[in-house]
């Protein structure tokens, strides 16, 4: 059930003294930063505003999020762009904030061969010691060419964490710095998740959470303004000057900001209205949350891969509010249930949102598609996210459903369609990521599957014994011509009557075939067929007997799945009508080293004419249909004549 929305308090506050003292000339900052900095006790943080109204409002707003100063954790790296286009005291009031500062030349090679040469290095550093690395400047120098380049390898460092801190102008700058001197307040509580394209999205307790369904039809603006929020997460279509959900809209538009002419603007520069209800418009930077996620496309983008002009731009107006910690997304990205669950696990345990995000995504996209803005020391860790790659039992049951299906091997009309197609149905989304995300007890689902696979397996087998030359029985026929023969897979055999054979793998050509393993003896012929990862037979039995004899008939089954098989034995066609088999299929079941087997009694009738036969034995598992034949000669009866 979706949690309730209740936040009694939520939107009130203890009046205390702001954290921030706000000053709007450059001397001014500068002294009160100097003297910040050597104070013995906590102070108020310096704030330099540059006369922005917006952003003194925002210091305002701030007030009633932010409780306790302290300077945070260090840095191990530290790199700043540009730094002569800064005032002086905000290179100052960055300086604590790393460790070791590096030059801007060495934001990329060099600072990553520091990294390998820490992690590499003789002495004994602590295991899992974690490396940050902190880049800072305006915005207008956050390039793709400089800064993906390390976003995309620090992403495959799990012990190195990439930061930055920005800013459309100094002014920005500074505001965002003085925010990381700060830490939550201890009544700021709420958590909320927002979605518009995730239907369904439930949990019990600890967020407030709107689905897809649930922004359709709640005053999310109101919930959203009216809240002090620990941590929000914002999920919806968009671009880097919006974020939809359902009617209303995230706004990153900032009318404190001068337009630049020269670069694309959003319809609301030209005309008087948003292309989304007026009334429903929220502006991200009056949001009160320490901590913001963007979960959209392009929210965060580089300086020189943003559609808009700046004064449009969603993450810069999260910088000029109250958060200070926001996770967005550089570019497009395919986040779903998986990382809105993982989100929800991080945030729930104080963990890092963008380690949780990331670590989630990794799996679909080629990139990190989460950035973190902000300084972030979170101490919790967070779960390990389920693990999104499908069991392979399920993919081999999707493989083998798309071929019997897809192609042309069963009329439209086989009776096994119906069971087939609900079975694959079902496999489609229980291969899905959102599915792997929600499911994670994969154990259920997949004694679930291994119940619908017997059931149909079953059915099949009926088929053949209702009718040994049935649409399935032509399977290896059909998908060998829509194969072709991998001569490395090639090997020489024995034959069960003890001559040459031959092994082999035609390799399917097209999705609606699959690759097939077959055995040719110089003296029987096509003896064994069987799919990739199905069992194998053998069959045990004498070479001949007299006519209205009855011979035993032992198969062996090896390479098998543990669990539930179905075997059965048929007749050669020019012969079925003279012989009985019993009995006509039987269950096996199959030990832990992939064996079983089953005896069957072959009477020929008396009458039935001396000739070579050739008997077939069948196992049905998880959809595949093994064939195994054996030469069977029948003799004149007794005291016939040859």
């Amino acid at each position: 059930m979706q949690s309730e929305f209740h936040s009694p308090g939520a939107g009130t506050a203890t009046m205390m003294p702001s954290p921030f003292s706000v000053l709007d000339d450059a001397a001014s900052y500068a002294s009160a930063v100097d003297e910040f900095l050597t104070a013995s006790s906590s102070a108020t943080v310096p704030v330099w505003t540059g006369g922005r109204a917006d952003l003194a409002a925002s210091v305002e707003r701030a007030a009633a999020i932010y409780a306790n100063v302290s300077r945070p954790v260090a840095r191990t790296y530290g790199v700043v762009l540009k730094p002569d286009t800064l005032p002086a005291g905000l290179g100052a009031l960055l300086t604590p904030l790393a460790r070791t500062w590096l030059d801007e030349a060495e934001v990329e090679a060099a600072l990553l061969d520091k990294l390998d040469a820490q992690e590499h290095s003789g002495r004994d550093t602590g295991q899992g010691e974690e490396y940050t690395v902190l880049i800072a400047g305006l915005y207008e120098h956050f390039t793709a060419d400089l800064i993906w380049p390390l976003v995309r390898a620090t992403a495959h460092r799990p012990n190195v964490r990439l930061t930055f801190l920005t800013g459309r102008d100094a002014a920005s700058l500074a505001w965002f710095t003085a925010k990381q001197y700060v830490h939550t307040a201890a009544d700021v509580r709420e958590l909320g998740l927002y979605t518009a394209v995730d239907r369904g999205l439930t949990r019990d307790g600890g967020i407030q959470l709107r689905d897809e369904r649930g922004v359709e039809t709640a005053d999310v603006k109101s919930e959203l303004l009216g809240t002090r929020w620990r941590r929000l997460f914002l999920q919806g279509h968009g671009r880097d000057d919006s974020l939809n959900l359902a009617e209303f809209t995230i706004c990153g538009r900032n009318d404190a900001v001068e337009r630049n002419e020269a670069l694309v603007a959003p319809l609301c520069a030209f005309t008087s209205h948003c292309y989304k209800p007026d009334d429903k418009l929220i502006q991200l930077r009056e949001i009160r949350a320490a901590e913001i996620v963007l979960s959209s496309c392009n929210n965060s983008p580089f300086a020189d891969a943003a559609a808009y002009d700046p004064k449009y731009q969603l993450v810069l107006n999260a910088i000029d509010g109250t958060a200070k910690d926001i996770v967005g997304a550089i570019t497009v990205h395919d986040s779903g249930r998986a990382e809105n669950v993982a989100w929800a696990e991080a945030a729930l345990a104080h963990a890092s949102s963008v380690t949780a995000l990331n670590s989630s995504i990794r799996s679909a996209e080629p990139f990190p598609a989460y950035v973190h803005f902000g300084i972030g020391d979170d101490p919790g860790v967070a779960p390990e996210p389920p693990a999104l790659t499908p069991e392979p039992l399920l993919l081999t049951t999707s493989a083998r459903l798309t071929a019997y299906l897809a192609g042309g091997l069963l009329s439209a009309n086989n009776p096994l369609r119906p069971r087939l197609d609900k079975l694959a149905a079902k496999v489609e989304n229980q291969v899905s990521k959102r599915d792997l995300a929600v499911n994670q007890d994969r154990a259920k689902i997949v004694r679930s599957l291994m119940d619908d696979l017997q059931s149909v397996d079953m059915a099949i087998a009926t088929q053949f014994v209702k009718d040994p030359d049935n649409e399935l029985s032509n399977c290896y026929a059909h998908f060998g011509d829509r194969g072709r023969l991998d001569f490395s897979t090639i090997a020489h055999v024995r034959c069960q009557c003890g001559r040459p054979a031959e092994r082999y793998v035609r390799r399917a050509l097209v999705p609606t075939a699959l690759d097939t393993e077959g055995v040719i003896c110089t003296r029987c012929g096509d003896v064994a067929f069987r799919l990739n990862d199905s069992p194998s037979l053998l069959i045990y039995t004498d070479e001949q007997a007299p006519a209205g004899a009855t011979v035993q008939v032992r198969v062996a089954v090896r390479e098998a799945r543990p669990g539930i098989l179905r075997l059965g034995l048929f007749f050669a066609s020019y012969g079925r009508a003279g012989c009985t088999i019993t009995p006509e299929l039987q269950k096996v079941r199959i030990g832990s080293d992939g064996t079983g087997q089953a005896e069957f009694a072959l009477t020929t009738d008396a009458e039935i004419p001396p000739h070579n036969y050739y008997m077939t034995a069948y196992a049905v598992q998880d959809l595949a249909v093994t064939i195994a034949r054996r030469n069977f000669g029948v003799m004149p009866a007794a005291g016939q004549g040859a």
